[in-house]
């Protein structure tokens, strides 16, 4: 994988603005011997934004990027005058971008449309200037309050391209050849096990100039789910497929076995993909006559949908269109499609990306650094005023 420009898996280090701190300046005036406070509020610091961006692929940009850090508010000043606002940072990343905490594995977000915002991490609020507190029994008050902390995070970005259809099978089923027979895409193929390296989708085009999107990933071998092969680090796409097509070549000597050991691969990775729609597509029938047809059909599921197909001869590629199709489209499907991201395990995870050790500028000593459990609208009160006295 280090030679290609295909990144969908990345760690980056991310910091949010602290607030500026409030000011307890008092007016002076020539004529004004008690003007009373007029400190201004400290600035809120800059968010880390995620947003959507269809014109982007994959996620090497961030991969020579690792600190994005908002900026600091500034602090109030005299006059009332308000600190300006930190300079939010927005991560430009592909639609289908997962993100998850790299500590714990938690899932936090997830960009599936263009141009969509979401605040990853918010910039802390600005204090409150000393004129806030005035009071008829406090009239000068001596104390401001100081900017909510920053929050510092890593976390791991995860791209699940967003497919109609998933193509499922060990190396050397067909599914390269097939999406270069339906689509425009020119996948790699050759004779050999793992010939496709990295994902690839391709635009299928069906009756009436309507489409749909199929998937392709590296073949899956049996253990794929516990690290074997090439298939885990990819499983990942396949997620985000309304439909899972599963391919197993004619010549296989146990074709219901093969199935089976992909649907246990898939539920392993994540057991909500066993509620997708499945379709079996049994490929280079072209090799098959009626007869060992029949006798392999009757060894499939009765409830499988199941289609003998040739991507080379065209055979049962008009038929295997429909059936997709319909599955792509039935009410069962779309009510059973809502996206479940399973939170990151070590088997899930890439060893290079979370041995990357940051060197990022720490904070000050002084500068407290806020974290999840401890933000909420309510941290901030008169409580946490500073009284310099």
């Amino acid at each position: 994988m280090a030679d290609t420009n295909f990144i969908d898996y990345v760690k980056i280090l991310c910091r949010s603005g602290k607030g500026g701190a409030g000011s307890r300046h008092f007016h002076r005036a020539k004529y004004v011997p008690k003007g009373g406070p007029d400190g201004g509020d400290g600035g809120r610091g800059g968010h880390i934004i995620l947003r959507g961006n269809r014109n982007i692929w994959t996620l090497l940009h961030l991969r020579y990027q690792r600190h994005i850090f908002a900026t600091d508010g500034q602090s109030g000043g005299a006059g009332r005058s308000f600190g300006k606002d930190g300079e939010d940072r927005t991560i430009e990343v592909p639609v289908g971008t997962a993100v998850f905490d790299a500590e714990t594995g938690e899932f936090l977000a997830d960009v599936t449309e263009d141009g969509q915002e979401i605040k990853l991490l918010r910039g802390g609020k600005g204090g409150l200037g000393n004129w806030h507190f005035a009071t008829s029994t406090n009239r000068a008050p001596r104390y401001a309050q100081p900017g909510q902390p920053a929050i510092e995070k890593a976390v791991v970005l995860e791209l699940k391209l967003l497919g109609d259809v998933g193509l499922v099978g060990f190396p050397n089923a067909g599914k390269s050849t097939l999406l270069s027979s339906v689509s425009a895409a020119k996948p790699k193929v050759a004779d050999y096990p793992f010939t496709t390296m990295e994902p690839s989708l391709g635009i299928v085009d069906y009756r009436g100039g309507r489409s749909f999107v199929m998937a392709d990933i590296p073949g899956i071998i049996e253990g794929a789910s516990e690290g074997r092969g090439l298939g885990l680090r990819f499983l990942r796409h396949i997620e985000r497929n309304a439909v899972l097509l599963f391919m197993v070549p004619a010549d296989s000597p146990d074709i219901r076995h093969e199935y089976d050991v992909l649907r246990h691969e898939l539920h392993e990775f994540n057991p909500d993909l066993s509620d997708k729609s499945r379709v079996l597509a049994v490929t280079k029938s072209d090799m098959l006559d009626d007869e060992l047809r029949e006798a392999i059909a009757q060894e499939l599921p009765d409830d499988l949908p199941t289609v003998f197909i040739s991507s080379v001869t065209g055979q049962g590629l008009t038929e295997l269109k429909d059936l997709l199709w319909r599955e792509i489209n039935s009410e069962d499907n779309k009510a059973a499609f809502d996206m479940i991201h399973r939170p990151l395990d070590m088997r899930h995870r890439v060893k290079e990306e979370d041995d990357f050790i940051f060197e990022a500028d720490p904070l000050p000593e002084d500068d407290l650094l806020l974290t999840d459990e401890d933000w909420n609208d309510e941290f901030w009160d008169e409580e946490t005023s500073v009284n310099p006295d």
